[in-house]
């Protein structure tokens, strides 16, 4: 009988799926025709919330969801495509080189789309909580970086899927099961990278903390905008 070892934790598992719902969500919203502007920015605030869990949780988080762990240093993907070329790659409990490389440009893209939604402004329906605390030229580049980056999310998007359809097609491996799960068979891993838990009391403090900060950045912090009749 397979045996299966614990190596995705709770909070890493459910930031993955709230973060692809919420992408999704993001794209469908985002246009002005189904009034749903709005929302579309509580999404964005939500996903800033998001990646800020994410980048605390790769700092404290169980072993595979620490950057240290698998951040792409040209050193481990130099080594892995010659791995690769030489038919001898190692197994990957965690984020191989290449998976890492996504996870990491996706952070940014996120980062990128969701910073900048708080300075832009449509003259119409919205405006993020600090686009009157910046310059017209500031303003006119989160615009672009926002109207722009998603493109890339979307490029990034499909190629992960790719990365999907290869390991089920090819390799004869599931990347969303476990990831549902959080387990993976003992034959496709390193004894030693099981975990045992998945450190949820200190989930539940970061998530707490995550959510008081993203509060006072986009209620408390928020400059007064002032409004001009004529």
């Amino acid at each position: 009988m397979s045996k299966h070892a614990l190596i995705w934790d709770l909070p890493l598992r459910i930031f993955h799926w709230l973060f692809s719902c919420t992408v999704i969500a993001s794209w469908y919203t985002s246009d002005q025709d189904n009034n749903l502007i709005e929302l579309h920015m509580q999404l964005g605030f939500f996903a800033l919330g998001l990646l800020v869990f994410r980048i605390l949780w790769g700092f404290l988080g169980t072993k595979h969801s620490l950057f240290s762990s698998f951040f792409p240093t040209p050193k481990r993907l130099i080594k892995y495509i010659s791995d690769i070329k030489n038919k001898q790659v190692q197994k990957s409990s965690g984020h191989n080189p290449l998976g890492s490389l996504m996870v990491i440009l996706m952070i940014v893209l996120i980062s990128l789309q969701a910073i900048s939604g708080l300075f832009i402004n449509d003259d119409v329906f919205s405006s993020g909580p600090y686009y009157d605390s910046v310059s017209k030229e500031v303003e006119q580049v989160m615009v672009f970086l926002h109207h722009n980056v998603f493109d890339f999310m979307i490029a990034a998007i499909g190629l992960h899927l790719l990365a999907i359809v290869y390991y089920v097609h090819v390799k004869k491996q599931s990347l969303i099961l476990p990831m549902i799960t959080g387990k993976k068979l003992t034959d496709k891993i390193n004894k030693a990278d099981e975990i045992t838990h998945s450190k949820l009391w200190l989930a539940l403090i970061i998530l707490l903390v995550v959510v008081a900060f993203v509060y006072w950045l986009v209620v408390l912090n928020a400059p007064a905008i002032e409004e001009y009749y004529y």
